[in-house]
């Protein structure tokens, strides 16, 4: 026996479900978006004392 949903609930369960999906993304993005700036910030503090230690071995 199939349930009829009244138009009115159905669009309540889009509404609800794309909310849902929204949050999501919205999370996801901003935890790659804080991920990606520690990897950079690591890879920057990684290559900054190499180019000192090199001029400072190339002075002596």
């Amino acid at each position: 026996m199939p349930r009829e949903l009244s138009p009115g609930l159905k669009i309540l369960w889009v509404w609800t479900l794309g909310t849902a999906a929204v949050l999501v993304t919205s999370v996801v993005r901003t935890r790659m978006r804080d991920m990606e700036n520690l990897i950079n910030t690591e890879q920057q503090q990684q290559q900054q004392p190499q180019p000192q230690q090199r001029d400072t071995a190339a002075d002596t």
